[in-house]
């Protein structure tokens, strides 16, 4: 969802509120992390979608899951202004802005809402949840950061599934005898901190930071420790979306042509280096290390091995990306 255009005379810092349902002050389910893919690919699975046409963005908000119907509070007292038609800014006193997504309104507009007491409106069909973003000035920031969004509390810890290496023509690679240029991709997620119902239970949101680095075997640094993603506080523009995910991302339930997968994992792969050249290291087996973490500080480190061989002369198989129509 994207941040619709605020035109917004100065900002503030949100003071921390409570949650949109009741009851306020319990923690509710979230099946939509600030930072996440959202992607909807215009191809089928079968012909081509990541290569063809999209529509990708960073997920500006959170998602927070309630039934169908459930009454939508303020989380501050603000001035209620439409920009759609389920669809409400709630701007406060202190001039930081909230955005509404997926409500059917029932306030005014101009009306000014008290939190915990006005309705704003009810959760729509089919959505199953309310989506909010936080706008600082013209920023969207992450809810779940200390200071916001609260009671909440996450005790999961991020994972990663797995390194993958690809040549440039797009495949995957064996760890072993890596030649010339190669990608390197991350597949990580992190649990989401309380259950959601329904068909997203268990479906993986995103983790809030990916750093990585580089040591030969029982030798030194060869890429110092590097940050892939950072969504803890803020998010990246959204032309930088393939500067962090990697190509193959897709969201939760994630639609490919008029196919949607509903109930279907994400897949979240992070671009740790594209074009890496081998070339500049001497041969040898390093150590690969990632680390992910969330906004509360829980984290976990993957690393896998890699060995690089490249001949004296010659040109490494695939080292150059696939020209169209290359086979």
């Amino acid at each position: 969802i994207a941040v619709a255009t605020l035109a917004l005379a100065s900002a503030g810092a949100a003071s921390a509120y409570n949650w949109p349902f009741k009851p306020f002050t319990k923690q509710h389910p979230i099946r939509g992390f600030f930072g996440d893919p959202r992607t909807v690919y215009e191809n089928g699975i079968l012909a081509g979608a990541f290569d063809g046409p999209s529509s990708i963005s960073f997920h500006q908000g959170v998602d927070i899951a309630a039934p169908n119907g459930t009454p939508v509070y303020p989380v501050e007292d603000g001035i209620v202004h439409y920009v759609g038609a389920a669809t409400i800014n709630l701007i406060t006193d202190h001039e930081v802005t909230f955005q509404y997504f997926h409500i059917t309104p029932v306030a005014g507009e101009g009306e000014r809402a008290i939190a915990k007491e006005t309705v704003l409106g009810y959760v729509q069909p089919p959505y199953g949840h309310v989506h909010i973003t936080e706008i600082d000035g013209s920023h969207a920031v992450n809810p779940l950061q200390q200071g916001h969004l609260t009671p909440y509390r996450d005790r999961t810890i991020p994972r990663v599934r797995g390194i993958v290496v690809r040549n440039l023509a797009g495949d995957a690679q064996a760890a072993v005898g890596l030649c010339g240029r190669v990608e390197l991709d991350v597949d990580a997620y992190d649990p989401q901190p309380v259950p959601v119902p329904g068909a997203y239970r268990g479906l993986p949101v995103a983790p809030a930071l990916v750093q990585w680095w580089m040591t030969r075997v029982g030798g030194k640094t060869v890429v110092p420790r590097t940050t892939t993603a950072d969504f803890r506080r803020r998010l990246p523009r959204n032309r930088r979306f393939f500067a962090i995910y990697a190509k193959g991302t897709y969201e939760n339930s994630p639609r490919f042509g008029a196919q949607q997968y509903t109930g279907m994992p994400g897949r979240y792969l992070f671009l740790l280096a594209g074009g890496f050249d081998t070339t500049k290291l001497p041969n040898g087996t390093y150590v690969v290390s990632v680390r992910v973490a969330d906004v509360r500080g829980n984290h976990s480190t993957r690393t896998e091995r890699i060995s690089i061989l490249n001949a004296k002369s010659g040109a490494c198989p695939v080292s150059r990306p696939r020209s169209a129509g290359q086979p």
